[in-house]
């Protein structure tokens, strides 16, 4: 099974993703743009595999690009919280 068919799965698998990027020294706003590159690659390359990835791209597909900024900056802000290991 895909890392992107299981909601738990892909926020764990972001966020050890983004404390090792904050582990190698990127400071948040170079997480911010990656992560809104990551999250504009998803909705108009990748086909949703669950329903919380469908919401999302219907989401994103619909704001505009200030409101995709937000949508992926709170993307982080959920996996900092709940995915992955905890921050130290």
């Amino acid at each position: 099974m895909s890392v992107l068919e299981n909601w738990q799965e892909w926020k764990d698998f972001l966020g050890d993703r983004l404390h090792h990027a904050q582990n190698e020294g990127m400071n948040e706003n170079v997480v911010n743009d990656l992560a809104y590159q990551i999250g504009d690659y998803l909705a108009n390359q990748v086909q949703a595999k669950n329903d919380q990835e469908k919401v999302l791209a219907d989401l994103w597909s619909v704001a505009t690009p200030q409101e995709q900024h937000a949508i992926a900056n709170m993307m982080v802000k959920l996996v900092q919280n709940n995915g992955g290991q905890q921050q130290h």
